[in-house]
């Protein structure tokens, strides 16, 4: 084999071959560098002294099943002007590596198509070592997110377990990139974001979160100049509660047998989209047996169809009027959840029709949750909190079907 064909195949440069020879079923590749890299690592001064030699054996890039590996005697050399006995770098290796950078541009290669424990057994190397390079490439690459050109956020929270409890997560959402992970849930956990943020804060322009009162508090204190927007699928999720709760409470209330057998398994059917019920199954047709049996459930769902209209219409000021008339309709309902709710709504009106002005929502992050819901079960969970944040951040440019 040709000094060539190793630069080409395993990018080793500056060193010359010596002969092949198999020792436990591996390939290794003798060889020794050119006098003009026996140098000072530190300085690059040419006036040392050898010093001797330190065998070492570098893993290199597989050929097939059969591994491959180089066997070099490294000079060691003493430097006056840095008066340090060192070894001479290797230029295709990391300090302190066992494989060549070439073999760690292959594993980054794999982990994007395979997982650790698949890409471990492809190369009959251990996981640890496997995880190990991984997550040096993810801190090298996705270590420091960007937060120059942050225009449009999102922030929401994800549950992570019994150990880590919540994480925060903060999306661009004109990329789809997380920006930001950080521990817990509430105002402190976006702490560090804002210390990061530093001046550009008055950069950006919107911010969509639910209606948690610790996420309103953060931003309308550390983003004074960007609108906040109420998300609008949390809100249907939120009145969508609601309305099982009342279901629940009425099928309990009643002691009318008819009523109760035409409420039992209807959970279910209020729930889904009027578009939606399918005739075939007589969703519908027992759906509307069931709202004729009660009225505050009647209200309570056709206000729900309702609710969606508020952020249908054409501009802010239809908005408004459709926003302001389902408020007066719940309140004058009679049915007390649908007061309370008409309350929560009101309280948070500006924020809601907000949504006018800038279209945004937190679907994109709601996204970024489930891959990072089945990124965690496939995973079986991470104990390595640190690069569970770097595979969110890394996230955005996954492939679902390897995302553990």
């Amino acid at each position: 084999m040709s000094t060539s064909i190793l630069y080409h195949t395993q990018n080793i440069k500056g060193y010359v071959y010596e002969r092949t020879f198999y020792e436990g079923g591996a390939c290794i590749f003798k060889m020794h560098p050119q006098n003009r890299l026996v140098l000072c690592p530190t300085c690059r001064n040419t006036d040392i002294q050898s010093r001797g030699s330190v065998e070492r054996t570098i893993m290199l890039i597989p050929t097939g099943l059969h591994k491959n590996y180089v066997r070099i005697d490294i000079p060691r050399v003493y430097c006056q002007k840095c008066n340090k006995l060192q070894q001479i770098n290797l230029g295709f290796v990391e300090k302190y590596r066992s494989y060549s950078k070439s073999f760690e541009r292959y594993v980054w290669e794999l982990c994007r198509l395979m997982t650790i424990s698949d890409v471990a057994k492809h190369l009959c190397v251990s996981w640890d070592m496997v995880k190990d390079i991984h997550k040096r490439y993810l801190n090298h690459k996705y270590g420091q997110p960007s937060l120059k050109h942050l225009n449009s956020i999102a922030i929401d929270e994800i549950y992570n377990g019994k150990k880590h409890k919540y994480l925060t997560i903060v999306l661009n959402l004109e990329t789809g990139a997380v920006v930001f992970v950080g521990k817990g849930k509430g105002a402190d956990a976006l702490s560090p974001f804002w210390e990061k943020l530093g001046r550009r804060k008055n950069k950006i322009k919107s911010v969509a979160i639910d209606m948690s009162a610790a996420y309103t508090k953060a931003v309308s204190e550390n983003l004074s100049k960007a609108t906040l927007v109420y998300d609008r699928f949390h809100v249907i999720k939120l009145y969508n509660e609601k309305l099982s709760d009342l279901r629940r409470h009425l099928y309990n209330e009643t002691k009318d047998v008819d009523v109760r057998s035409l409420l039992k398994g209807t959970r279910w059917l209020l729930l889904k989209n009027e578009e939606n019920l399918n005739d075939d199954k007589g969703e519908r047709a027992r759906l509307e047996k069931a709202l004729q049996a009660n009225r505050p459930l009647m209200i309570a769902y056709y206000l729900k169809e309702e609710l969606h209209r508020i952020w249908d219409q054409i501009d802010r000021r239809e908005g408004e009027v459709t926003f302001d008339r389902w408020l007066l309709t719940a309140e004058l309902s009679g049915v007390s959840m649908l007061e309370k709710f008409s309350k929560t709504l009101r309280t948070h009106r500006i924020g809601i029709l907000n949504y006018y002005e800038h279209r945004i929502t937190t679907g994109a992050l709601e996204g970024t949750n489930a891959k990072i819901r089945v990124m965690q079960r496939k995973a079986y969970g991470f104990r390595d909190e640190e690069y569970l944040k770097l595979k969110i951040y890394a996230l955005h440019e996954t492939k679902m079907n390897n995302i553990a």
